[in-house]
């Protein structure tokens, strides 16, 4: 069933040296309705290139298991809203004619992007769930080599899609031959350094299978054609938007030799610090009898929290802000889904909660719920 990567994705060398495995864990990030006997776990096993340092994962899931349905990320909340209006934002600066969106999901960027002009959008996603705001062209599927689009585009766009990308290289080798020379690329990936650096529970996994930091991003750009006319940061720990041209008169570009090292300890820093972390959180839910446990999250961060060995036997629901969640079972588990108001009249419950960035959102939403809510993280 598995798909072997047993190759560098940067410089397709086979140097890979394992890191850290998580035996049985779930394929699917989301919540389903279907028994947990029909779920699907295996391992998620790290590895990391001798030659390029890349973080990456093998084997990998095939597509058609990992994606069956969309699960709701990057959908729900005031920081992906801020999120897709500043990136809006910075496709409108360079005033593309026409745009094709590559894995546009609920069709919500191309909605904030009618807010400020309107133009020919057309999305290419092999899920889409389209809200009802969205006059976007929606095709269904993937691209890939064989993709055409009537009379191309001035921009292809693509947010928080390259980091599930299996062969970044096949892929922007794809790009290049779809985006004619002046045109540009626009995207937006998930600032994965600063992630891994803060302990982010949800930035590697079944579907971030490898570790795009900007240094990998720039040198796949130039040695594939494409010019970097600028970055920006979207909070310091979120998200960094690329735009670049289309160019064919590059020179190579080089990586740093050092990265091997620098990744590798990063990564096993990351892992030291979840394990010493569940130990602390499950010894002061293990002191507490009596009092309600929740698992907020409906998403990879509880997985993975759970992969690192937190005990789950006291955790009543998964609280999750997404109201399409409510009522089903998180993947992998037989928690089932209840909205934040949950918490409303109980006497200190105690909430359990890695959402990286979204963290402080979130936990001055539930205490708006009920004061008395402690917090471990």
């Amino acid at each position: 069933m598995m798909i072997r990567r047993d190759h560098d994705v940067i410089l397709g060398e086979r140097d890979l040296e394992p890191l850290f495995s998580f035996e049985k864990f779930p394929v699917f990030m989301g919540c389903v309705k279907h028994p947990s006997a029909d779920d699907i776990c295996v391992d998620m096993s790290f590895h990391i290139s001798r030659s390029s340092g890349m973080i990456q994962l093998n084997p990998l899931v095939p597509l058609e298991i990992l994606y069956p349905e969309s699960h709701g990320a990057g959908f729900i909340g005031a920081s992906w809203e801020a999120h897709h209006q500043a990136f809006a934002e910075f496709i409108a600066s360079y005033s593309p004619g026409s745009v094709l969106e590559v894995g546009g999901g609920h069709g919500i960027l191309s909605v904030k992007y009618a807010g400020l002009k309107q133009i020919p959008w057309t999305i290419l996603e092999p899920n889409p769930t389209p809200i009802p705001e969205c006059k976007a062209t929606v095709l269904k599927g993937f691209f890939d080599s064989d993709f055409t689009l009537g009379g191309g585009v001035d921009a292809v766009v693509h947010s928080h899609l390259f980091e599930h990308i299996y062969q970044p290289l096949d892929f922007l080798q794809d790009l290049k031959k779809f985006i004619k020379v002046g045109k540009r690329l626009i995207f937006s990936v998930p600032n994965m350094k600063v992630m891994v650096e803060r302990k982010f529970t949800n930035c590697l996994n079944f579907e971030h299978t490898v570790y795009l930091s900007e240094q990998y991003i720039e040198f796949l750009l130039a040695g594939n054609g494409f010019k970097l006319e600028r970055k920006e940061y979207f909070r310091d720990d979120h998200s960094i938007f690329y735009a670049a041209v289309r160019d064919d008169d590059l020179s190579d570009a080089e990586l740093s030799g050092s990265l091997y090292q620098e990744n590798k300890k990063l990564y096993l820093d990351y892992v030291d610090h979840h394990k010493a972390l569940i130990k602390s959180i499950n010894e002061r839910v293990a002191a507490e009898q009596g009092r309600d446990v929740y698992l907020f999250g409906a998403h990879v961060q509880a997985q993975y929290l759970i992969g690192f060995g937190l005990d789950i036997s006291r955790i009543k629901a998964v609280l999750d802000n997404d109201k399409n969640k409510t009522g089903k079972r998180l993947y992998g588990t037989d928690l089932n889904v209840a909205t934040p108001a949950s918490l409303v009249g109980i006497n200190r419950p105690m909430v359990i909660i890695r959402a990286g960035t979204f963290t402080q959102e979130i936990m001055e939403q539930i205490t708006a719920l009920n004061p008395t809510t402690e917090f471990l993280q």
